[in-house]
């Protein structure tokens, strides 16, 4: 069997073979692969004077960028693996994150213990050749565990360019010269993925520094893009754009249309495959840590409202609350496993996995109908999904609950027509005569929280939240708060 290159070999053979040709197309410049090919290059021997070495994290925090695919390439070139994360966190978030990571290197901020390089800071050339080598995990992003301290989801597979990459690369609709729109945050794994499978396969990504609905559909028309990356949320603002800007645009390039992140509102799904045809609709379903994924398309969707599709890679069960598997419409707990493959998907730092047999749970309700076809139900946590992004309530309670005068809070998602959800919180003062000022406790929040995981609502309760053993329903809160 022939070995799989690495991605850094990969990025070296489009430099050679399409190197004046676009990689990114950002904010009206391209950077060529043969551009991004020699910046990576810079970086790399920049990343090893630092101090990174083979398997270091390198933790990557410019906003949408060239930088941002420059310094993660840089990364695969010395053999470490890039740890995105959003540009806009709080110091006390990712100072957590890169001690979990132990990183060897800070790219985009400032950072007071590891060496850092700032975002757009010039980058000395340095043409010496560089070793091929493979880091052991090509990508660790993060996520909030349900205790709200961070973890690293760090990749089972390296930084090679295996048949099983490339053949999810063409499932999404990354091939060579075409044009994937890309409006995502590239700290978020499906993003980081859609990017760099579509420049591997030496296609060009056209992307947004943020989501903006008409510049959106402008940019598909533009490039006469037959690919994107979305989430719900964009697709019901783009959606709910007056019908005389919407339908101005050019869309029937699109052929390969995927969403995922978080769930379709039935309307919003039927609205898109009216708009875009039911074969260039597609959803995906599975978690970071990628040991199962489904997939469905517009047309079988129609068949099977709601249903996330059948896995493409790995396998399901759905089970009870003691592990008993469940038949065809019972609904319980999504387990998944990988197949096909000796070694895991993934692993944790920072948490532990839910095993049981061979078999992991992240925390999904839903059922199977007889063919295999997934449907969800819930998420079996607390989770709140704003915007396709994870809010874990765990985590901003303890930020509440840092504040002077606070004795308890709970947090929950409440409806938000534009991102889903919205997070609430309920606070229970420590006095409540006298409960927290309420500008100074958003104030407060800000300093420990990323914008999207801010409470929008807040309010004061005087009876307790919490019972004797320190419990919450929080799904009993929820119910009584909504219409």
């Amino acid at each position: 069997m022939t070995e799989a290159p690495s991605f850094a070999q990969v990025f070296k053979d489009h430099a050679e073979e399409r190197g004046d040709r676009p990689a990114i197309t950002f904010e009206g410049s391209t950077l060529t692969f043969s551009e991004l090919d020699d910046r990576a290059n810079h970086m790399a021997h920049r990343f090893l004077e630092l101090g990174a070495t083979l398997d270091s994290f390198v933790t990557i925090a410019s906003p949408n960028s060239f930088e941002f695919y420059v310094a993660c390439l840089a990364c695969w070139k010395i053999g470490a693996t890039p740890q995105p994360v959003s540009s806009r966190l709080p110091d006390a978030e990712l100072n957590a994150i890169v001690e979990l990571a132990d990183s060897a290197v800070v790219v985009g901020v400032d950072h007071s213990t590891r060496p850092t390089i700032d975002h757009g800071a010039e980058i000395a050339q340095n043409a010496a050749t560089l070793p091929d080598v493979k880091a052991s995990a090509w990508k660790a992003p993060t996520s909030g565990g349900s205790t709200g301290l961070p973890k690293l989801i760090v990749s089972g597979d390296g930084s090679e360019y295996t048949e099983s990459l490339a053949g999810l690369g063409a499932t999404i609709g990354a091939a060579p010269g075409d044009t994937m729109i890309m409006p995502g945050p590239l700290y978020h794994n499906g993003p980081f993925i859609w990017s760099w499978l579509t420049l591997l396969a030496g296609g060009h990504i056209a992307l947004l520094r943020r989501f903006d609905a008409e510049m959106t559909l402008e940019a598909i028309q533009q490039h006469r893009a037959p690919a994107i990356y979305l989430v719900p949320t964009m697709m019901q603002r783009m959606w709910k754009l007056p019908d005389d800007i919407k339908f101005s645009y050019d869309v029937s390039s699109l052929r390969v249309a995927f969403h995922l992140a978080e769930p379709c509102p039935k309307w919003l799904k039927e609205a898109w495959i009216d708009w875009i045809g039911p074969e260039s609709l597609w959803e995906l379903y599975g978690g970071t840590e990628g040991q199962c994924f489904t997939v469905i398309r517009g047309d079988q969707w129609r068949e099977r409202p709601g249903s996330v599709g059948q896995p493409i890679s790995g396998e399901l069960k759905i089970c009870d609350d003691d592990g008993a598997v469940l038949g065809p419409g019972e609904i319980g707990e999504v387990w998944m496993r990988w197949t096909g493959r000796d070694t895991p998907t993934y692993r944790y730092i920072g948490a532990e996995t839910e095993r049981r047999d061979g078999w992991e749970c992240l925390g999904d309700i839903g059922s199977l109908d007889e063919d295999g076809f997934l449907y969800l139900n819930d998420r079996r946590s607390d989770m709140i999904l704003v915007g396709g992004a994870n809010v874990f309530p765990a985590e901003v309670e303890a930020a509440i609950n840092l504040y002077p005068g606070v004795a308890s809070s709970a947090v929950i998602g409440l409806p938000n027509e534009d991102k889903g959800n919205q997070v609430h919180a309920i606070i229970e003062p420590a006095d409540t005569s006298a409960p927290p000022s309420l500008d100074e406790l958003v104030t407060h929040l800000a300093q420990h929280l990323v914008n999207y995981k801010l409470p929008r609502t807040i309010e004061f309760i005087a009876e307790p939240l919490r019972d004797d053993a320190g419990k919450v329903r929080r799904s009993q809160l929820r119910a009584e708060r909504l219409p």
